[in-house]
């Protein structure tokens, strides 16, 4: 019982013994070695108010700041370049679709050592996060991370869904990849922010003219 509970994969409650993961889809975690280290799940009835999605936390055997999803398979690509995910729905749509050298950083925000971690495999990382407000802000976070340890970084904009899943399932892989190759220089992408910001705030200047 306590090795389930270490590991993260039962708990105790009211009525015994009981599953972490239970009512979820279940994504295993696998290390670059082939080995699997940990779970994530997700919550099959969207009704329920539990948590949508389940990780596994930090165990003897994992460290979410250590490893990332899908990078077992990402590696072997030929590409170059990994495309960095939020989720795991994200890395599987792409996959699927053809772009195996996609990964996630696992539920969590990206740290250093994830980033050092991806520069191991590959020296040029495009950033693919939501296109909300919330991805946007870890795009901010995660540039200034990826170049610390000395990534290149691309980022891409995907105005057509909320997230590559929905993007590919509305549009397709092909135009996915033009979205790739349209992915600009971090240096542009920070640009084109400080533009953005500048440009709503002059645009609360001038509402501010108008009394409603």
């Amino acid at each position: 019982e306590e090795e389930l509970k270490t590991g993260y994969l039962g708990n105790r409650g009211e009525y015994g013994l009981y599953d972490y993961y239970r009512a979820r889809v279940i994504f295993p975690i696998i290390d670059v070695s082939g080995n699997v280290i940990a779970f994530g799940g997700r919550i099959i009835d969207s009704a329920k108010s539990d948590r949508k999605y389940l990780n596994t936390s930090d165990t003897p055997a994992f460290k979410k700041t250590k490893n990332l999803y899908a990078l077992n398979y990402a590696k072997n690509t030929q590409e170059g370049y990994f495309i960095l995910c939020e989720g795991y729905m994200d890395v599987i749509a792409m996959h699927q679709a053809g772009f195996k050298n996609s990964v996630a950083s696992l539920g969590t925000a990206l740290t250093e050592g994830q980033a050092r971690l991806l520069k191991k495999y590959a020296s040029e990382i495009i950033i693919c996060y939501d296109a909300d407000s919330a991805g946007q802000a870890a795009t901010m976070r995660g540039l200034d991370i990826l170049k610390k340890v000395g990534c290149n970084v691309r980022v891409m904009r995907i105005q057509g869904g909320k997230d590559p899943d929905e993007f590919i399932k509305a549009l397709g892989a092909a135009e996915f990849q033009k979205r790739i190759d349209a992915a600009i220089p971090s240096n542009q992408f920070l640009l084109k922010k400080i533009s953005e910001s500048c440009r709503a705030t002059e645009d609360e200047k001038a509402l501010s003219c108008y009394k409603f």
